[in-house]
């Protein structure tokens, strides 16, 4: 499998500068830094205090529901304007459906140890979806469909570690809308997620108040 062009190093030091910065650890390594130093970044981070304006609250909130799933702008705000027109609440229904993305259900099923290396394996084709390769992160699964590691990617070292339950230690639970078979590196979306079973740290209203100001 090809590694992610960002040397490992470089790439943990980014994600734990952006974990202090946004006041949360976005991966085991980068909570391991934030616990010792849970600061913003820059050598003024320790003695920084200041009162954020609203927009700045917001906009921090927003932020920290993008770095979870980890997406871009573009993908937030599209993903906000189709929850807004739907019925019920916009934030939660705007984390419902960033849950039922194919990364995010990749990582809650402990088939990755972080989002980044959930959305590795799907560009790189390890996963399939009712038998089905699919290479696009972004892909929404529906309610009874089945995920799974390809049966020529299964043998590989990062899905042996996972089968194993390697990941157990820093991830959480699985969700109730997850039915996983993790020996045979198999989950089905039972359902569709509801907000308070999402293990995302998040105010939605916030979120919800950054993009209909």
């Amino acid at each position: 499998m090809k590694g992610n062009t960002v040397p490992a190093p470089a790439r943990n030091r980014r994600m734990t500068r952006v974990s202090r910065a946004l006041g949360m650890p976005l991966t085991p390594k980068a909570e391991k830094y934030f616990e010792r130093r849970p600061y913003p970044p820059g050598e003024h981070g320790r003695a920084r205090r200041r009162n954020d304006s609203d927009y700045s609250v917001r906009l921090k909130e927003k932020q920290r529901l993008r770095a979870q799933y980890g997406i871009r702008e573009a993908q937030m705000l599209k993903i906000y304007k189709e929850s807004s027109r739907l019925s019920g609440l916009t934030g939660e229904t705007m984390v419902e459906l960033l849950e039922m993305r194919l990364d995010a259900l990749v990582l809650r099923s402990g088939f990755a140890r972080t989002i980044a290396q959930a959305r590795q394996f799907v560009v790189h084709r390890h996963i399939t979806v009712d038998g089905q390769r699919v290479d696009r992160p972004s892909f929404r699964v529906k309610e009874g469909q089945t995920i799974q590691v390809h049966e020529r990617s299964a043998s590989m070292d990062p899905f042996q570690v996972a089968a194993a339950g390697g990941h157990k230690d820093v991830l959480p639970a699985v969700p109730g809308y997850l039915n996983v078979n993790l020996e045979g590196l198999q989950t089905t979306l039972l359902r569709r997620p509801k907000r308070e079973e999402v293990p995302v740290t998040v105010d939605v209203q916030l979120v919800v108040e950054h993009y209909s100001r």
